[in-house]
């Protein structure tokens, strides 16, 4: 599992989501987050990040950026190309899944969601990153 001192960049439009997110994230035991509203800012964040983000929680459906556009920015960055990336959506269409995944997204999560399946899919995201290292 990820480090609790591991700094979390949770990007998401609506003040009470990253709210929940980083609640959810307190309550599994990790301390350093830091929020963004959009991609744009999660980009300016990322990008100054001191010490570094480690994992990004990502809504998918935001302004000036969303959290696909945010995604293909960070893959397309070699410094970032492997950070960890959840993209938390209110949409399972098959389609928008299949996009994400192509674009490099480490998992995704489907809203409503509770602390408990924040976990399951942090644990994934962790087992998916050390069996591709191990490969």
């Amino acid at each position: 599992m990820f480090d609790p001192r591991t700094r979390i960049l949770i990007a998401d439009d609506m003040k009470m989501m990253r709210r929940m997110v980083g609640n959810s994230l307190k309550t599994l035991g990790y301390s350093d987050f830091v929020e963004a509203e959009d991609g744009a800012a999660a980009w300016d964040m990322l990008t100054n990040a001191r010490p570094p983000v480690g994992l990004i929680i990502s809504d998918w459906n935001m302004p000036n950026s969303t959290g696909l556009d945010f995604l293909k920015r960070v893959r397309s960055d070699t410094r970032f190309k492997q950070l960890p990336f959840i993209l938390v959506t209110a949409e399972s269409e098959k389609q928008q899944v299949a996009e994400a995944m192509a674009a490099g997204v480490s998992n995704y999560l489907l809203k409503p969601f509770d602390a408990e399946s924040l976990k399951v899919k942090i644990q994934a995201t962790w087992d998916k990153i050390h069996q591709s290292a191990a490969a």
